[in-house]
């Protein structure tokens, strides 16, 4: 016993040991804001969960204890994220092309993959020029800073992104806000902006909470109005609304209208990840030399980057999955509608079920799990006080029965927790 306490005595006397202790001390007063702050948000009924799957993104997966759902809540909206021919281009790419880039683009850290896939991001949007990134958010968040400066503007949807958000608040450029898609109000920030020497209207194409699609034919038409550039954020539109699912630019036809376009490889392009910013060359060159997430991050990994060229090629091919999830949320809001359920007006394959009430949004979510449904209940600070929800996305992947098992299961619910009759 003697033993033991000299040994402990010697090892806390260690210079390691004492700064080890030294840190928890310093450590223990932030410690407790934290727990309070967590606390917090546990009984504001705020608290956000992870589940676990253990199976690959798709319709229909296992969580948990290998308990088997549907799913009704990924961006995989043309079902490409387990698709066999992308996952066969990314094995080839494994062994041609290797695992990783180990460097960023312009050390060592570009192959010819990068820029064909950077071609192929091109002529989807019918742009000039293209550049990768490892997401939408870093995207966005390096777009701002190296175009605009102290004297210009940037005039944001107030429903955009957090990404875009951040991605001016790095800017210096002053800012303007206006109501969502309210154009009287677009109208009135152009009007202000106009002592500002370069001005430009940025919005999502599909707001991700609501699920509506911005006007961009008014907005590219008031934007020419009051010489004002455009760009637009196609993370959830592209794939999913126009005539061939091609976007905003498609369904407004104001091709040649919108200067920039952001997006992501993490939605309707296969569910991987990575990002793009497409649009006239001279603005996609000017990135490349200052971008701050493109000039400090690593390249693309090879895999994801071949399978995402051969996703291209898929929707050269064939419109046969836009096609199929334009179908499924026609079925799907038609008789969620008819149901009694309140479903804010949508274009695009969102489809938000408002419930208002945070904690009711997680009791409504675990309710309809227990019935085989996986959907999560979105609530502040995601969504504005008052305004939680539950947002089911429609995927090509779901079939009819599919939804028709979604759609009872919203109806028992709704009735047991008094949402509807």
């Amino acid at each position: 016993m003697y033993l033991f306490a000299s040994l402990t005595k010697l090892i806390l006397s260690l210079p390691l040991v004492k700064h080890f202790n030294r840190k928890r001390i310093m450590y223990g007063k932030f410690q407790q804001f934290l727990n309070d702050e967590l606390t917090n948000i546990e009984s504001a009924g705020l608290y956000k969960r992870e589940r676990i799957i253990k199976t690959p993104q798709k319709a229909n997966i296992c969580v948990n204890e290998g308990e088997e759902t549907l799913n009704f809540c990924a961006n995989n909206y043309l079902g490409l994220s387990d698709n066999s021919r992308l996952i066969e281009a990314a094995k080839k790419t494994l062994d041609s092309r290797g695992f990783g880039m180990s460097s960023v683009r312009f050390i060592c850290g570009t192959q010819d993959l990068h820029k064909q896939l950077e071609a192929a991001v091109s002529e989807y949007f019918r742009t000039e020029d293209s550049i990768l990134y490892g997401s939408c958010f870093d995207a966005n968040g390096g777009l701002f800073e190296p175009l605009l400066a102290e004297d210009d503007a940037i005039i944001s949807d107030a429903l955009n992104h957090a990404s875009i958000i951040d991605g001016v608040r790095l800017c210096k450029a002053k800012r303007y806000r206006y109501a969502n898609a309210d154009m009287d109000e677009l109208e009135r920030c152009l009007q202000e902006a106009q002592s500002q020497r370069y001005r430009i209207v940025a919005t999502d194409g599909v707001f991700s909470m609501d699920g509506n699609v911005a006007p961009m034919d008014k907005i590219c038409a008031l934007a020419e109005k009051y010489d004002a550039l455009v760009m637009v954020d196609e993370s959830h539109s592209a794939g999913v609304v126009g005539p061939t699912g091609r976007g905003v630019a498609e369904l407004y036809n104001v091709y040649g209208k919108i200067d920039i376009f952001t997006g992501t490889l993490g939605k309707s392009f296969g569910g991987a990840m990575g990002g793009f910013t497409t649009g006239h060359k001279e603005i996609i060159d000017l990135l490349r030399q200052r971008s701050r997430p493109y000039l400090f991050s690593n390249s693309l990994a090879p895999a994801i980057v071949g399978a995402s060229i051969e996703m291209f090629r898929m929707l050269r091919e064939s419109d046969e999955l836009h096609t199929r999830l334009t179908d499924n949320v026609t079925y799907f809001r038609e008789r969620m509608t008819a149901a009694g359920f309140d479903i804010k007006p949508t274009q695009s394959a969102i489809c938000a079920v408002m419930l208002y009430d945070a904690k009711l949004s997680q009791v409504f979510a675990q309710r309809m799990q227990e019935k085989g449904i996986f959907v999560t209940g979105f609530y502040y600070p995601v969504v504005p006080k008052g305004q939680a929800r539950i947002r089911v996305q429609l995927s090509a992947g779901h079939e009819t029965a599919h939804l028709d098992k979604a759609i009872d299961a919203f109806v028992k619910t709704g009735k047991e927790l008094n949402v509807i009759k």
